[in-house]
């Protein structure tokens, strides 16, 4: 295979720059800088901020986006501040993923690839999000890009970096992920002849190595060994194994962001026409690329796009969007080949109208992903706010740090009061009922119920109080507070 040379014409180089400047800007305008932070979000910033308790970390969590968002969070309680640092910062990691693929496909391509992933509702959502999926997604569309150039040209050394950092960004941010996304590089060099580098299969390892090595040596500190977090993780998640999916990833398209239990209808026709249209673009990404004699390029993101996919549509028991990023990003390029396939291979007569067709086609799903997104928004700032008002009438019943909260709810309101929290029993157990019970004979401590649940019963001759559709049993060590009103973060 001929070495990769960058493309010479330089005026398209800066498409790239143009793709990942708008998405910068569409973050900013429609995610809203000052929409709170989410559940999981509370649980990734409480590690590292100074302005609230660090949250229980569960098994399957990984701490790399809490060092992202550290030079800010550890500071500032902004959370504003925090949207915008994470929307330029994920502007420019599209940038760098996309000049990763030069030389591999035209700027026209790569651009417009970027523009695909850059536009649906869920990349634009996440990438301002304090959340570890989106950083996945560019680990993966980088790593698979200068795994390709590294192959091509042995003397790429930047290639060889490339891999080895994109490597260790997946596995700091999810390190199982990394290991999916990872899985057909691995095989190619371990299994295929003219494929075998032992600098490209020392590079991976030295970055996923690189990457987790934190992970496994918290799995030996805080959970009893590698097996012991990764039964954990699997137990959270519902128990890992055989079951489909895919139909609950198509129900939580219409902007549910997390679907479990996944009981709800699917939606329109015209919110998931592009999600069943994905697979067969791509299958023709892949026609396309074997008549070009270049299709190593074209299915070598296939296949890890199959890989990254393959625990979140067929191993776990719900879904959420954020899942799929990677896989999205993988098919991106592929999917853009297909389409300027389609828009430039017609007799000339022909192309006004096919190019007219594939731009009504892409205005009307650009109409139905802003839809969506904006009805996530709305619901995901909607919840966010009752969190905060409920953080403000538990400050005015004199809650206020230090203070433990516990049961409905809890972890993400402890962190929009700035308590601590802890649950007796679920996922996030962290806390016996004694445990509770002491800390509530000197610390203000507090009991969330939703309105149709009963307290726990070390809380029912606690003071209680209503507040929307919420019970609040309030410890009698709050009640010896004078009452005092403070801003609740977010």
């Amino acid at each position: 295979m001929p070495a990769v040379r960058a493309p010479r014409r330089t005026g398209g180089r800066r498409w790239p720059a143009a793709v990942a400047a708008v998405f910068v800007l569409a973050q900013l305008a429609l995610v809203r800088p000052g929409m709170g932070l989410g559940w999981d979000e509370a649980v990734y910033v409480s590690q590292v901020s100074g302005h609230a308790p660090s949250a229980f970390f569960s098994a399957p969590r990984s701490r790399g986006i809490s060092l992202l968002v550290a030079p800010i969070a550890s500071w500032s309680s902004s959370t504003s501040l925090l949207r915008i640092y994470l929307a330029l910062l994920s502007g420019l990691g599209l940038y760098l993923a996309l000049r990763a693929w030069r030389g591999l496909f035209p700027v026209r391509v790569v651009a417009l690839g970027g523009a695909l992933f850059a536009s649906l509702w869920v990349t634009v959502f996440y990438g301002p999000e304090v959340m570890p999926n989106y950083w996945v997604a560019i680990g993966a569309l980088t790593g698979v890009g200068y795994f390709l150039r590294a192959h091509a040209d042995r003397f790429d050394r930047a290639a060889l970096w490339g891999v080895g950092a994109s490597a260790a960004l997946m596995a700091w941010m999810r390190p199982i992920d990394a290991v999916w996304v990872t899985l057909p590089l691995l095989a190619l060099v371990v299994c295929v002849r003219r494929w075998r580098r032992a600098r490209l299969l020392a590079a991976l390892f030295a970055g996923l190595g690189t990457g987790a090595v934190g992970w496994v040596a918290e799995a030996y500190v805080s959970f009893g060994g590698l097996g012991a977090r990764l039964a954990d993780a699997s137990r959270i998640q519902g128990g890992l194994g055989w079951n489909i999916a895919i139909g609950d990833q198509l129900r939580s398209l219409g902007g549910t962001t997390l679907c479990r239990p996944c009981s709800s209808s699917l939606p329109g026709v015209e919110v998931v026409a592009w999600w069943v249209a994905l697979p067969l673009l791509a299958a023709l990404g892949l026609a396309v690329a074997v008549r070009a004699r270049r299709t190593a390029h074209t299915l070598l993101p296939l296949a890890c796009a199959t890989t990254a996919s393959i625990p979140y549509l067929f191993m776990i028991g719900y879904a959420a969007p954020r899942f799929l990023l990677p896989f999205y990003a993988l098919l991106a390029i592929p999917v853009a080949d297909a389409l300027v396939h389609l828009v430039t291979t017609p007799r000339p007569a022909w192309r006004p109208v096919v190019l007219t067709l594939v731009a009504l086609v892409g205005a009307g799903h650009l109409a139905v992903q802003y839809a969506v997104l904006e009805n996530a928004v709305d619901r995901s700032t909607n919840g966010r706010r009752d969190w905060a008002r409920t953080a403000s009438e538990l400050h005015r019943l004199g809650v206020r740090p230090p203070c433990l909260l516990t049961g409905d709810e809890a972890l993400p309101i402890a962190f929009y009061a700035g308590c601590s929290s802890a649950q007796t029993q679920g996922h996030n157990a962290s806390a016996t009922r004694a445990d509770i019970l002491r800390t509530a004979r000197h610390t203000p401590t507090a009991t969330l119920a939703a309105a149709e649940d009963e307290p726990p019963e070390y809380a029912r001759d606690w003071p209680s109080h209503w507040f929307g559709d919420r019970r609040i049993q309030v410890s009698p060590a709050a009640g010896a507070r004078p009452a005092r009103l403070s801003e609740p973060r977010g």
